[in-house]
């Protein structure tokens, strides 16, 4: 009963860093591209090379921040001075952006680009996998930590929207009160049972280089990366200027921001339902299947809403969003745990999940940019859905299925790693 009740206690602080940072990532995502349209006056290209930048900027920051997080494992040092950083994001929209805009919007993407990228697309593996691990050490299932993040996203929806259209600029100060609430529960709620840790890892300082680069001799981490390059990096750059397409189909582009909102509330709403039972569905169907599942019905969604003839269709296939983020989230982290050495999580999870779907955002953000403006929205996403479409097929030919004794070794690990510090403990009294 003891034992139960501190993995409750120890759980909720998940949850609510998850609610905490990725409120960040929804407003900054679903709203930047607008506040750039409306506020500092910048076109589809000019905002396509900002989010180029970020992409471009994270390919440096994630393979180092992989290879620091394995060697961390629960130290907390790298995941802070991302939250701290986030405190930043209201003053520097506020008061540095426009300045700098000023001078030259292309050293405006370069500046704004390495600082959401440090906070979001290079620290989001930072964030996920110092969860992944702790749901490992305390006995909880990740996906139900990430309800905090689909919670965030309703949220973010219903609150961005109306503030937006009461003062653009405080989007971005609730940037700063989330930073500084995640920053609190990093230094004083999330614990981690550390008896338990060699669950998530080794703990014995044994992780070397010569067997982080092992990694990039492995067939399969390719066969992910490449997967992610043409599914999930290709779902961001459809999603960061969708707001202004979705706007076309309205008479005034404030109708068009409300109901984005509303669409946005419903779709995390049914992401935050579906990651309750996610865990149990990927255990029966095989995280394998759930990633294929993901990249067909990102296909599906992003063809859709080019052929959509009203905006009413358009909201259908947008709310498809609800099912995919839950399959990829749960899927992904399943997937790496099984496939891979558990001990190289961070690295495997920022190189293939995060660094290669960077290196084609940071390539596709700025062409689609100018693919709107040249050839129109519809024209690109059935452009964009078509190399999913190719790009997951491949994967069900080459993807390997993850070894379900995997977990098996990580719990043998752990039981050596307790026989040796007893075994030490022994030896010292005697």
């Amino acid at each position: 009963m003891d034992s139960a009740k501190t993995e409750s206690k120890h759980f909720w602080g998940f949850p609510l860093s998850h609610f905490s940072y990725f409120f960040i990532w929804a407003v900054v995502n679903g709203y930047l591209t607008l506040w750039m349209e409306q506020v500092a006056h910048l076109n589809g290209t000019e905002s396509g090379a900002v989010f180029s930048m970020m992409a471009g900027i994270s390919l440096i920051f994630q393979p180092i921040f992989g290879v620091v997080s394995d060697k961390l494992l629960f130290k907390k040092n790298l995941i802070l001075t991302i939250a701290i950083v986030g405190i930043f994001i209201g003053p520097y929209f506020q008061w540095v952006f426009m300045p700098i805009l000023h001078i030259n919007a292309f050293l405006v993407a370069i500046v704004t680009g390495t600082f959401l990228s440090f906070i979001l697309n290079g620290g989001v593996s930072v964030i996920e996998q110092y969860v992944q691990r702790a749901s490992l050490a305390n006995g909880f299932e990740y996906a139900h930590s990430r309800v905090g993040g689909s919670v965030a996203g309703v949220v973010a929806s219903l609150v961005a929207g109306r503030i937006f259209l009461w003062k653009p600029n405080s989007i971005f100060w609730a940037c700063t009160i989330a930073a500084i609430i995640l920053t609190f529960l990093l230094l004083f709620s999330d614990k981690v049972n550390l008896d338990n840790a060699a669950a998530a890892g080794d703990t014995s300082d044994s992780l070397d280089m010569k067997t982080v680069l092992s990694v990039f001799k492995l067939k399969n981490l390719w066969v992910l990366a490449i997967f992610y390059m043409g599914a999930s990096a290709l779902f961001d750059v459809f999603d960061q200027q969708f707001i202004t397409f979705f706007k076309t189909f309205f008479d005034t582009a404030a109708q068009g921001t409300l109901v984005y909102s509303y669409m946005s509330s419903a779709q995390t709403a049914i992401e935050f339902c579906l990651m309750f039972p996610m865990p149990w569905i990927i255990n029966k169907i095989g995280s394998r299947n759930g990633l294929l599942i993901y990249g067909f019905i990102t296909c599906i969604r992003i063809l859709g809403s080019a052929l959509s003839p009203n905006w009413i269709w358009v909201v259908g296939f947008r709310l498809l969003a609800g099912l995919e983020m839950p399959l990829l989230l749960t899927s992904i982290m399943k997937y790496i745990a099984g496939a891979f050495d558990i001990r190289l999580y961070a690295t495997v999870y920022a190189l293939a999940s995060n660094f290669a779907k960077q290196v084609s955002v940071f390539i596709f953000s700025t062409v689609a940019g100018r693919m709107y403006d040249v050839i129109g929205y519809q024209h690109t996403y059935i452009i964009m859905g078509i190399v999913v479409f190719f790009i997951t097929l491949f994967a069900v030919f080459f993807l390997k299925k993850e070894d379900p004794i995997q977990p098996v070794k990580s719990r043998i690990l752990m039981l050596k790693l307790k026989w040796k510090r007893l075994l030490q403990l022994i030896v010292v009294n005697e």
